[in-house]
């Protein structure tokens, strides 16, 4: 009797222990929150389709993402808007609902006051402005995409160079408050800081010149090659 009762015993103790080990897990809720997966790199951009990386997170960052407004450091009003995930939580952004996103009502609020960015910093151009609220409605997705086909013989100033200064510079660059006193508003303002070989420099990221665009990603070696070009070309206003 007294060897069943053992056996019967350690039977019970071996289930105990089963059924607890069982029951261990991870924890979750608040305190562990998913990390937002990196989803693959598109090759082939569709020119229908907005992506976060290419255009939307280089604009945040030097229009709003900068020191003093809404950088990690400072994060006005509690809004971070220099990564994906801070930017969806913090700016409060509702996939496929831009008119319902607090960050698409910020960029196109009327009263200067609460407008984001804010004076003396210029607003947002209607095409920027466009071009968040189609990626929202899209489904403000955290997509990123390559070109293979990079055109270096037929570069322009307003096809090629205009667009990566407006949407990766012209943040920090313009204004009564233009970062380092260097304006890239216009054609000759930027051919002008060309001529002295510091744009050409700091989006290469050389040694002995400040990386540009700041806090954000380097410039696809397309568009630095393609900006190379047009300075080469004698820097037109083509």
């Amino acid at each position: 009797m007294m060897n069943k009762g053992i056996v019967i015993s350690a039977l019970l103790i071996s289930a105990f222990i089963l059924i607890f080990s069982s029951c261990k897990h991870d924890p979750v809720g608040p305190g562990k929150p998913e990390e937002p997966e990196e989803p693959p790199i598109v090759i082939d951009c569709d020119p229908d389709t907005v992506y976060f990386k290419n255009e939307i997170l280089p604009l945040l960052i030097t229009s709003c993402g900068v020191i003093g407004c809404h950088d990690p450091g400072t994060a006005s009003d509690g809004v971070v808007l220099t990564d994906y995930a801070s930017i969806i939580n913090t700016g409060d952004v509702r996939p496929g609902e831009p008119d319902k996103s607090d960050l698409y009502e910020a960029i196109t609020e009327d009263d200067p006051r609460k407008r984001m960015p804010p004076p003396p910093k210029p607003a947002l151009t209607a095409g920027q402005i466009a071009k968040i609220r189609k990626w929202i409605q899209q489904g403000a997705k955290n997509n990123e995409c390559e070109s293979n086909n990079c055109d270096t013989t037929n570069v322009t100033f307003t096809g090629q160079v205009w667009p990566v200064i407006q949407n990766s510079c012209l943040g920090c660059h313009s204004g009564s408050q233009a970062s380092a006193g260097i304006l890239l508003s216009n054609h000759s303002q930027i051919a002008q800081v060309a001529s002295t070989g510091r744009l050409l420099g700091s989006i290469r990221h050389d040694v002995g010149f400040v990386a540009m665009p700041q806090g954000g990603s380097k410039l696809n070696e397309c568009q630095i090659t393609q900006i190379k070009k047009w300075i080469e070309n004698g820097s037109p206003n083509n």
